[in-house]
């Protein structure tokens, strides 16, 4: 069955490139030079081979005209020029956001201080992406895919929330138009990446066949004589050589009754160092804390630890019934890379008649929680962007209580469900993956589901589901956990009507408990119960790449699976 499918394929890929190359040549044939076998120009072929796996190929050949007539252009030039064409259209979205929704109503500029913020985030990854690929070697590029695809899918991830967060169908849909080219060529640039190990050979350019990327569950790809592999950012060698957290030495100690340097989690951060190195670790005593914090895009590798998840609690009370955006609820927000949290607690306080309210929203790559709480109602967790881990947590809420378009892997945790408002259903998960080659999914991995005491009494009247796809490709696998009997035998729900149902990825695999019987699930030609194979991709070390970082973040882990 593989070998019919492989011929299949490498038809329709030829396919593809023959139409490309004919768009192509009514687009440009100045200045190329002619293959005297076919009659084609070299440079047609070239973003021939460039755009062949894009959905949006117009565009992919128009973004990378100027290279097309540079003779001496490498993979590397046209593979720059995809992100450059990208960064370009993002930027004039966000320039354009502010004249669109120009309005003194407060939703209207939250929703433009929201895109800008954004969109300035996508354009920020997309440079990084850029400077990645300028100084990748083209035999070892391939080394760069993960790295790649990561912030590629976190820039689809920014701009489809700067949508989502503008409530007047009209103005939404005057932002969608003035996103359209930058959703095409997000989304090209993505597919690129996601193909380039074809796009060498095409070039006829050897691959380096020790890449990371291939071997994801052999911890020896770790480190090879004190080195990382080409893709991972110097920033992140100094966290990934850095020590374990568990004992680490605090460079802030934060407590309320002025015992500590500091009374609060935001003075500690602004004491932030220039020019860091390492780990910039705060303990915070024992108490509530009832501020808004965000840990900011420059403020990387901060550890915070505190005193347990029930005595230290970053608390707070924004949610959307009070016009609070929903990305603007978050009692902690957690952006800069290599973000770790040790025995905390993070809630929102807003209850149920609060709608969206979320307790902590996490787009910090390579984070990780253990022994952490995270409670609240609506939208508890919001898993933004980027990959994020998980372990020794506990999790409550009501609607759609752990979401985002993240690579968030949940390992032996506890899922509490809790009691809606009246007519409410509850829906643990709501994935929002809106390409189908991006690389996030939410995993649950080893944890139990269980009902609050409030909702054990009436769990049979009030329905409760594993999930609902929140974007056209929600990804969510749920795997060798314990179910509760209160979960439905359908166990997932649509959005609406059909959407997504043929193109989500729903799977299941060996959970336990009374829950978990499979035999009336939903019957959607995306819901798939998975074997151990299928399963493995999904665990810590091909996932989250997480052979190449967990073991410095001082949590336990499982690599792969448990049993």
């Amino acid at each position: 069955m593989k070998t019919g499918k492989a011929i299949a394929a490498g038809a329709s890929i030829l396919l593809v490139v023959g139409v490309c190359i004919g768009l192509i040549a009514g687009v440009s044939n100045k200045g190329s030079s002619k293959d005297s076998n076919t009659g084609i120009s070299t440079t047609s072929k070239s973003v021939a081979a460039i755009c062949a796996p894009t959905d949006y190929k117009e565009a992919c050949v128009k973004s990378l005209t100027l290279v097309a007539n540079n003779q001496s252009a490498t993979p590397k030039d046209f593979i720059q020029a995809a992100i450059q064409a990208t960064i370009e259209v993002v930027q004039e979205a966000m320039n354009n956001s502010g004249s669109i929704l120009n309005s003194d109503d407060k939703a209207q500029k939250m929703a433009k201080d929201d895109c800008q913020d954004l969109l300035n985030y996508a354009v920020q990854e997309l440079q990084a992406s850029f400077s990645m690929v300028g100084d990748s070697d083209m035999h070892t590029m391939n080394d760069r895919e993960a790295e790649l695809k990561n912030w590629l899918s976190a820039v689809i991830s920014y701009q489809q929330t700067c949508l989502d967060g503008v409530a007047d169908e009209n103005l939404k849909k005057q932002m969608s138009n003035g996103l359209l080219n930058a959703t095409e060529l997000t989304s090209n640039a993505l597919a690129i990446v996601s193909a380039i190990s074809g796009i060498l050979n095409s070039f006829q350019i050897p691959m380096n066949m020790s890449s990371s990327s291939r071997r994801l569950l052999d911890t020896s790809d770790e480190t090879k004589n004190g080195e990382y592999p080409g893709w991972v950012s110097a920033s992140d060698r100094k966290l990934l050589a850095s020590k374990s957290n568990a004992r680490a030495t605090p460079n802030a100690v934060v407590a309320k009754d002025g015992s500590g340097q500091y009374k609060t989690i935001a003075a500690a951060l602004a004491a932030y160092p220039k020019n860091l190195k390492g780990r910039y670790v705060i303990y915070i005593k024992a108490g509530v804390y009832n501020e808004y914090i965000t840990v900011t895009k420059d403020q990387k590798n901060v550890f915070m630890y505190g005193d347990g998840p029930r005595k230290t609690i970053v608390t707070g009370r924004k949610n959307y019934r009070d016009g609070v955006s929903t990305y603007q609820t978050a009692s902690f927000s957690a952006i800069g890379d290599g973000f770790i949290a040790k025995s905390m607690g993070f809630q929102n306080t807003a209850g149920a008649a609060g709608h969206q309210a979320v307790a902590l929203r996490v787009q910090s790559d390579m984070s990780a929680f253990y022994n952490c709480r995270m409670d609240g109602y609506q939208d508890t967790l919001y898993a933004q962007t980027h990959r994020q881990f998980y372990r020794n947590c506990v999790i409550s809420g009501t609607v759609d209580f752990i979401f985002g378009d993240s690579a968030t892997l949940i390992q032996n945790s506890l899922i509490i469900v809790r009691k809606p408002m009246d007519n409410q259903q509850n829906i643990v998960t709501a994935h929002g993956r809106a390409d189908k080659r991006e690389v996030t999914g939410l995993v649950i991995q080893n944890c139990r589901i269980v009902p609050e005491q409030l909702l054990y009494p009436v769990r049979w009247k009030i329905r409760t589901y594993l999930g609902r796809p929140w974007k056209m490709y929600s990804r969510t696998i749920i795997m060798e956990s314990t179910l509760s009997d209160f979960i439905q035998p359908e166990g997932f729900m649509p959005w609406e009507g059909t959407f997504a149902l043929d193109t989500l990825y729903y799977a299941e695999y060996a959970n336990r408990g009374p829950g978990a019987a499979t035999d009336k699930r939903v019957k959607w030609k995306g819901y798939h119960v998975i074997n151990r194979n299928e399963a493995l991709q999904f665990t810590a070390g091909p996932f989250l790449q997480g052979n190449l970082w967990l073991k410095n973040t001082g949590a336990p882990y499982i690599l792969g699976l448990k049993g």
